[in-house]
């Protein structure tokens, strides 16, 4: 039988941290570890192995027979990190929501309808930092969940949430391209109308908004000062447009270079109209939605196929 070492790796780093005290200078028996896990000794040395790959720890012996393992600085960081984490209340219930609705997600796509919500406790995905969450937070999470449409059912009596449940079409979205990120979910799609003003001013951005009335005046000719308040807006969106890490790096650095070239002594109409063309491309991909997008590629369209050719 194979041995995950994946999912055993950070379960052996806290049992190092428990039997040295934390003191990277003791060691602890990695064979009794494996034991408790019924691994043999190969399986127990090649976990360790695993472990010193990720940085997490160290050995004592390269040999088999009873390998002995320490902490590393790298691994001493990772404890506290952990341990830190299990102390946050909101973090346990960011995990309980998080987990209870990826596994109905799971559950939909067996076909099992309206599951019992406690029987998420039977999976990994109830786990948060190698411990197991509670039916309280589980009931706690159920109850959220439902609060804000992202599953239902009929809720019971003795219950804070439903006792069994099914996710629905948003909860789907949300696991879909959010991983199940609720916050991030719910500030992507969470919003009014704002009025972003571009011409005088960049204006403020709210963070969840996702409609958006674009108030910019234009003039016949060439008004570098536009040129600099569209990429200040663009680079000023970036961060809730939704963007991939890398389009979104990109995007600024396109700003960036936008602004750089508008305010310089001899702006560049081509290295403008090309970097403007560039931004446009992303800004309408398939990737990003919501009316900002659209409203700066259209104003980036607006202001810089006017510059003259001659610069």
């Amino acid at each position: 039988m194979s041995a995950d070492f994946s999912a055993l790796h950070e379960p052996l780093v806290e049992w190092v941290y428990d039997r040295t005290g934390g003191d990277p200078m003791k060691y602890a028996s990695v064979a009794v570890f494996g034991q408790l896990h019924s691994l043999d000794e190969r399986q127990a040395f090649g976990l360790l192995q695993y472990a010193k790959s990720c940085g997490l720890l160290d050995h004592r012996f390269m040999s088999f027979g009873d390998p002995a393992a320490n902490l590393t600085p790298r691994g001493l960081e990772w404890m506290a990190e952990r341990r830190r984490r299990r102390a946050d209340p909101a973090a346990w219930a960011a995990a309980a929501r998080k987990g209870l609705l990826v596994w109905l997600w799971h559950r939909k796509r067996d076909d099992i309808l309206l599951p019992a919500v406690a029987d998420v406790l039977n999976d990994p995905l109830s786990l948060f930092e190698g411990e197991r969450l509670t039916s309280n937070e589980i009931d706690r999470a159920s109850a959220y969940l439902s609060e804000k449409g992202l599953i239902k059912a009929d809720r019971d009596a003795g219950s804070n949430g439903p006792v069994q449940a099914e996710i629905t079409a948003e909860g789907e979205d949300c696991v879909d391209s959010y991983q199940g990120d609720i916050g991030a979910y719910e500030r992507r799609t969470t919003g009014g109308n704002t009025t972003f003003h571009i011409g005088q001013n960049t204006g403020n951005i709210a963070a969840n908004s996702r409609d958006f009335t674009l108030n910019a005046t234009t003039h016949s000719g060439v008004d570098l000062a536009q040129v600099v308040m569209a990429a200040r807006a663009l680079r000023q969106a970036v961060p809730i447009l939704g963007l991939p890490e890398d389009d979104a790096a990109e995007v600024t650095q396109l700003a960036t270079r936008i602004e750089g070239e508008a305010t310089s002594a001899n702006p560049d109409p081509s290295r403008l109209q090309r970097w403007r063309t560039q931004a446009v491309a992303i800004l309408s991909s398939p990737v990003v939605s919501g009316a900002l997008s659209s409203v700066l590629a259209t104003y980036l369209g607006v202001v810089l196929p006017e510059l003259p050719a001659g610069g």
